[in-house]
């Protein structure tokens, strides 16, 4: 072929790469809507000649650490998993990967991603993450600017929290039995009560607490008597409590602690006493000491009277609070001993003893305290662990569904008192997990007794992989096709069990997933 014959051929179309979108937006600045994040991308996308094939979203979601972000979450779980059927991942910018507050954290997600052959890139940088020296040196900068940005908005939040504290307003924290939260706009002007997970809608909207139902109150008021006047201790206040059918303020019966919690609110004289415990940026809870509680007395209405409230307080004072962290574990020792074994509901039993909730304060937890009078097995104390890691598996799932469901249009919300998932009205979810177990043979297995006591119209059954740290995969099944199954769970079940096994709970999404089909004829 001579030259002009070939110049005169059509040049070859460039090949078109798959590519995969991630956005996510907290509640920040509009700037960073998921609408302008994808007009971006695609932009991006049109002038390097990718098309887009997957979308991961994570909508109203903090971006200082990866739990409670089902969307970046299933992105590493398909491209890790090789269910990602495209060659690179377009992001806003480095905040919207992450304002994780390690950089060596935001820099693992990415290197996981790399390790299964994608590629991530950040369409609104000003540098190319092309593994070069300059691009790397930028990138980490980056990083450290998105994480000292949430630093800073953490600092003005909280000083803006400790200024409304301190004019009376409710900023946080649960108000108590007995009390409403009312929200009120700038004026003043009453608007409405707020339900339990409500939230005002304005920011210029405040919320200031009132007295609530009068049962409540003339709760609140008896368990004050019975504790100041009939020298009862908490344990015996509440089997008073329950023996009456009287509950709390989540709709449960009363235990020990939740009476210790009415003795100790200030609200019930109308103190608005904030910043008791701290969670800045995501981060385990912190008790602060009592000099940098943010208070402002006589905020509300009061439904106890200041002298009555004293009263109770001197009585915990010399109950308790004179405890040597050393007095404390005698007194835990020498019921130990008494009992040949510890709970919680014994602890809080035990009038000579502090609440479980004061021995997890002080210890570390009550495994810790367990450990210090050694009554606690290493075996013992290693499988208490795990169960542990795997509630915070379970709960994590749970919400990653609930917020996956609402993503795809459904509705679906879950019971306090039984933890059952329902979706759309129409059905319901129960969600349980199983320990890996390895048998002598090397043989994995996990326990259906979760099967046996789930009364629900889906069952979903986590199981977890050898060592009980990564998620093997979801059984999701009717109740009626597993409610007669007997025994373990296996590898290998025979094809009616194995029919219901998924590498992700997104069949259930799918199942609660609705679409528009018109108006009807």
């Amino acid at each position: 072929m001579d030259k002009v014959a070939a110049a005169r051929e059509p040049p070859k179309e460039r090949r078109r790469v798959r590519a995969a979108q991630y956005v996510r937006m907290s509640t920040e600045h509009q700037t960073y809507s998921l609408e302008n994040q994808k007009d971006a991308i695609r932009g991006y996308a049109e002038v390097m000649g990718y098309d887009i094939v997957a979308t991961y979203e994570d909508p109203g979601r903090s971006g200082l650490h990866i739990e409670g972000r089902p969307g970046l979450k299933k992105l590493l779980f398909d491209i890790e998993h090789g269910l990602a059927d495209y060659e690179t991942v377009v992001v806003y910018d480095v905040s919207r990967w992450g304002r994780f507050q390690s950089v060596d954290e935001s820099a693992s997600y990415e290197y996981r991603c790399q390790m299964a052959g994608v590629r991530i890139e950040f369409c609104a940088e000003q540098f190319a993450n092309d593994g070069t020296v300059g691009s790397d040196v930028l990138k980490a900068i980056k990083r450290s600017m998105a994480a000292e940005y949430s630093r800073m908005l953490s600092q003005r939040v909280f000083l803006g929290q400790v200024r409304m504290a301190r004019m009376g307003f409710h900023v946080g924290g649960m108000q108590g039995l007995g009390l409403r939260r009312l929200m009120v706009d700038q004026f003043g002007q009453p608007k409405l009560i707020l339900a339990r997970y409500e939230h005002k809608n304005f920011q210029t909207d405040r919320v200031i607490i009132v007295p609530g139902p009068p049962e409540e109150i003339a709760t609140v008021r008896l368990i004050f008597r019975l504790f100041v006047r009939s020298c009862k201790n908490e344990p015996q206040i509440a089997k008073y409590l329950n023996a009456r059918g009287i509950l709390n303020d989540f709709g449960r019966p009363w235990k020990a602690y939740g009476v210790r919690r009415v003795l100790t609110n200030e609200k019930y004289i109308g103190n608005n006493v904030w910043n008791r415990r701290c969670t800045r940026l995501k981060t385990k809870a912190v008790y602060n000491p009592p000099d940098q509680w943010v208070r402002a007395d006589n905020a509300f209405e009061p439904i106890i009277s200041r002298q009555l409230f004293d009263k109770a307080q001197q009585t915990l004072k010399a109950l308790y609070l004179h405890m040597s962290d050393e007095e404390m574990l005698s007194a835990l020792r020498k019921l130990y001993k008494r009992h040949g074994k510890l709970s919680s509901d014994i602890i809080n039993a035990a009038p000579e003893c502090p609440s479980s909730y004061r021995y997890s304060a002080h210890f570390g937890g009550l495994l810790g305290a367990y450990r210090l009078i050694g009554c606690l097995p290493p075996r013992k104390s290693h499988f208490i662990e795990i169960d542990g890691r795997l509630k915070a598996i379970r709960h994590r799932a749970m919400e990653d569904l609930l917020v996956a469901i609402e993503q795809v249009g459904g509705r679906a919300s879950q019971d306090p008192e039984t933890e059952l998932i329902r979706i759309n009205g129409e059905l319901t979810v129960a969600l349980a997990i199983a320990r890996c177990r390895v048998s002598h043979c090397a043989y994995p297995r996990w326990s259906s007794r979760a099967v046996r006591e789930a009364m629900a119209d889906i069952f979903v059954l986590i199981r977890m992989q050898p060592g009980n740290l990564i998620i093997r995969d979801y059984l999701i099944a009717p109740m009626h096709e597993i409610v007669g199954f007997k025994g373990d769970f296996h590898v290998n079940n025979g094809m009616k069990l194995d029919a219901f096994l998924f590498r992700s709970l997104d069949p259930l999404v799918a199942l609660a997933e609705r679409a528009f089909v018109g108006n009807a004829a």
